[in-house]
């Protein structure tokens, strides 16, 4: 058995990859321990004598298919546990990204023109007092309160304008008393004049 530990240590240098990558083919054993340089070894990996391995496969394919598995929710039982629910997904951070969906949209609302600054800023300190769980039960809150804004102008507008109606009406109507008055002030004036002539 000839020792090639220098060939072998040659032909990895040459090669650009480690002693155990390499291979010596058995046959030829006397002709690689003759080559004591890197130009005979890149001759004998020329000539097929000294090959480069090629790289071990680590297949993720059971990975990637055990992963897909873990998205539709196999494999996630109480077995297959190991910390706390606390520790797996803390409550700090559901609450962190349930304040920050909700902060990003009441943003988005405001800066639109959905929503006025004094309706943003009652829903932005009920956000954080935990009124609002979701999204969607936000919208939907956002939706009532500009309906609920609407409906209070109306009745509003519509009282205003009944205001103004009736003033008109108690003008009109202190309007025609006075002059009626006058007209019974003139006829009582001429009867008074007529009857002392």
């Amino acid at each position: 058995m000839v020792n090639l530990r220098s060939q072998k240590r040659l032909a990895a240098s040459v090669l650009g990859c480690g002693k155990r990558k390499i291979w010596l083919d058995p046959s030829e054993q006397a002709e690689i321990a003759n080559a004591n340089s890197r130009a005979n070894i890149k001759k004998l990996a020329k000539d097929g004598h000294i090959i480069k391995k090629p790289t071990v496969i680590h297949s993720r394919a059971r990975v990637r298919d055990l992963a897909a598995a873990k998205r539709k929710g196999r494999h996630t039982g109480a077995g297959k546990r190991k910390g706390t629910a606390e520790a797996r997904m803390p409550s700090k951070v559901v609450w962190m990204r349930r304040q920050r969906v909700l902060r990003r949209l009441l943003r988005k609302y405001r800066e639109s023109g959905k929503i006025d600054k004094h309706l943003y800023h009652s829903l932005y300190l009920k956000s954080k007092g935990n009124v609002f769980k979701n999204k969607r039960v936000l919208m939907e809150h956002i939706h009532k309160a500009k309906a609920e804004v609407l409906r209070t102008q109306r009745l509003n507008d519509t009282a205003e304008a009944r205001r103004i109606a009736n003033k008109a009406l108690r003008a009109r109507r202190a309007q025609r008393l006075a002059e009626k008055r006058a007209a019974l002030v003139a006829v009582e004036r001429t009867d008074n004049a007529a009857a002392t002539q």
